[in-house]
């Protein structure tokens, strides 16, 4: 380590910004922010493994990277287990040696129980999609990681642990755990090589979260639900996963970013008289 500017990482190819690298995307399947993460890293010549639990749609996200000139693979494992982990480790590894990127991104709010009907199976749960996966595919390739010379982690996980969410505190506090691990990791292992940021996601159209069907008629309001005035795609998330995953944010590092339409910074959620409920997009007021 020196002092000099020139340590700075050089940007040979603002279009191959990923050229060469091994990047590993969980949650990869298409329509989701996992497969435009996933198409996105393989347009800028990541080599793309990715782990999904459901075969079409690792199938459609290969297909949709090999059309476009890509490089990709799938492996149908679940990674909320610690055998679906130690196989997609064995997979990556006994192929590449090492990976560049992790992008930790499956997560759910499903199913949903409310607080006060939750229990110890409800929790382990959202503990399993939200938050394990999260510890356990990071140790599985923070060493060969390490051992390549370092990488990015990108950690996706929501904006409810960034703020306060009425809906499901369990949920949020899984979310929260999210963040921190990532802020913590950053501290711990910046010196070895390795970043590590996360994405707060909020008011974005994916399988899980429909934003569209039902508010076809209320387009207008937009403008009221989200400070940029619009959805959400999953090309936006995919886009600030590509900044974190490559040397363009190569002094960024710690950070949670809330890419969400500006929805932490204008309040987000409202208690709506009318529904005696808090709502993130309400028809009306």
């Amino acid at each position: 380590m020196t002092t000099d500017p020139s340590d700075v990482p050089p940007i040979d190819d603002w279009n191959r910004l990923l050229e060469g690298k091994v990047a590993v995307v969980t949650g990869g399947g298409a329509d989701g922010i996992g497969g435009a993460i996933a198409e996105l890293f393989a347009a800028h010549g990541a080599v793309v493994e990715i782990a999904e639990i459901d075969a079409d749609r690792a199938a459609a996200t290969v297909d949709a990277i090999t059309a476009a000139g890509g490089s990709g693979r799938a492996h149908l494992v679940d990674v909320r287990t610690e055998e679906g982990v130690a196989e997609l480790r064995s997979g990556v590894l006994d192929e590449h040696g090492g990976i560049d990127v992790l992008v930790n991104n499956v997560g759910d709010y499903r199913p949903l129980v409310r607080f006060a009907d939750s229990g110890p199976e409800s929790w382990e749960a959202m503990y399993r999609i939200n938050l394990w996966h999260l510890f356990a595919v990071t140790q599985a390739f923070l060493d060969p990681m390490i051992e390549r010379g370092g990488g990015s982690i990108v950690n996706v996980h929501s904006v409810e642990g960034m703020r306060g969410f009425p809906g499901e505190p369990v949920y949020a506090s899984m979310k929260a755990a999210a963040a921190h691990f990532t802020t913590s990791l950053a501290a711990g292992y910046g010196r070895k090589g390795i970043r590590a940021n996360g994405i707060g996601v909020d008011l974005t159209q994916t399988p899980q979260v429909d934003y569209v069907t039902g508010y076809e008629d209320h387009a207008e309001m937009w403008e009221a639900w989200a400070p940029v005035g619009r959805l959400g795609w999953p090309a936006d998330q995919a886009r600030v996963a590509l900044f974190l995953a490559s040397d363009m944010s190569a002094y960024v590092t710690g950070h949670n970013v809330p890419v969400d339409g500006g929805t932490k910074a204008g309040g987000g959620w409202f208690f709506s008289p009318g529904a005696k409920r808090f709502v993130n997009r309400p028809k009306t007021l």
